[in-house]
């Protein structure tokens, strides 16, 4: 999928980790909604989350599309913060091996990749292992 570089650039959940707090009844969205599911309240505030985690479930890619097969293989995690949010991203810096459920993670702002002749550079989140806690 391509996109702009401004575009992405300005989703604050992408580069910010930043989520949607309910002014009316605090709960979280991560990505942001337009409406409440608990309360039903349209009014939100912006709430940076935290970069600490866990591991709550993963698999290992290996066999990935054309964009990663370089990278095979790779872990893709499912990581629970400490805001309780849960957010699907790779596992970067880590063997397959190395990794188990519960293993505590801090989220990282790194290049996800390169689009087109031009090489326009995507970033996001990945989580890496904090090996020694």
């Amino acid at each position: 999928m391509s996109t702009s570089a401004r575009y992405t650039r300005e989703i604050p959940q992408r580069y910010r980790l930043e989520a949607a707090k309910c002014k009316g009844c605090s709960k979280l969205f991560f990505p942001p909604r337009l409406i409440c599911d608990e309360c039903g309240g349209k009014e939100f505030e912006p709430h940076r989350l935290s970069d600490k985690g866990k591991v709550v479930s993963y698999s290992v890619v290996r066999i990935g599309p054309s964009q990663f097969v370089e990278q095979v293989p790779y872990i893709v995690s499912v990581v629970e913060l400490e805001d309780g949010v849960r957010l699907t991203c790779q596992v970067a810096d880590a063997k397959p091996e190395e990794l188990e459920i519960g293993a505590p993670v801090t989220i990282e702002f790194r290049k996800i990749g390169e689009e087109g002749d031009a090489g326009i550079i995507h970033y996001g989140y990945k989580a890496v292992l904090d090996r020694f806690k």
